[in-house]
């Protein structure tokens, strides 16, 4: 049960180390792929400090081409029967590891998603918090499932699964392709409860309200686009 963790990273310096270090110390075996997508602070300089861990890869991009690519490229060398994906702040604990993996001792189990809606949690801005409802309704109307969590950060994969989906999104648009692709299959996503501890924009949150408008767009286009 060997799990990839993908780490997509961008000019986080401020909480990259101790993300790192959480996601090492989870009781699972496991490799970390952390993917620099064109870094511009100190954040390279931490990543030298980890470059010599065992199970721990290091790849770079040289400029910014965004969390999508960084993904792709990290999903190009993961090993494991699992891939995961872990934001570089900290807003998702890896002590929720257990929690995502637990469904897959049923075979038939293909992908999990982490619900910060499934618990009471802290709320990020109005505008963020009902951004991400509003997806979540969108993707339900649209294909006929009920999701609770659709633009969670925690996705868990059975790797082979997620290496066939022909992903192409290179920004925070690829939380709607992936959804999209894997319900155009009728593969149900299964949802446990997660914990989420919210920063806002001044702290480094990267995410705005255009990208909420492009994910509506992209679970519309792939609804009904031929794959």
């Amino acid at each position: 049960m060997k799990l990839s963790v993908i780490v997509p990273v961008y000019n986080e310096q401020a909480t990259l180390a101790e993300i790192i270090q959480r996601v090492l110390t989870t009781p699972f075996e496991k490799e970390v792929v952390i993917v620099d997508d064109g870094s511009t602070d100190g954040t390279r300089g931490i990543l030298q400090k980890f470059q010599s861990i065992p199970n721990v890869r290091i790849l770079y991009h040289e400029t910014n081409r965004g969390k999508g690519a960084a993904i792709i490229t990290g999903l190009e060398c993961v090993r494991g029967e699992y891939t995961l994906i872990q934001d570089a702040d900290l807003e998702y604990d890896p002590n929720d590891y257990a929690v995502l993996m637990e469904p897959f001792q049923d075979n038939a189990v293909q992908v999990v998603y982490g619900s910060r809606n499934l618990k009471k949690n802290k709320r990020s801005s109005w505008a963020f918090y009902w951004g991400g409802r509003v997806l979540s309704w969108v993707t339900s109307v649209l294909y006929g499932v009920k999701i609770t969590d659709e633009p969670t950060g925690y996705k868990i994969f059975r790797t082979s699964l997620l290496k066939t989906l022909d992903l192409r999104s290179t920004g925070f648009e690829f939380c709607p392709e992936v959804t999209a692709k894997i319900l155009r299959r009728k593969i149900p996503i299964r949802e446990v409860p997660i914990s989420y501890n919210p920063r806002n924009w001044s702290e480094g949150k990267k995410i705005h309200w255009q990208d909420g408008f492009e994910a509506v767009w992209v679970l519309i286009r792939y609804r009904f686009k031929r794959l």
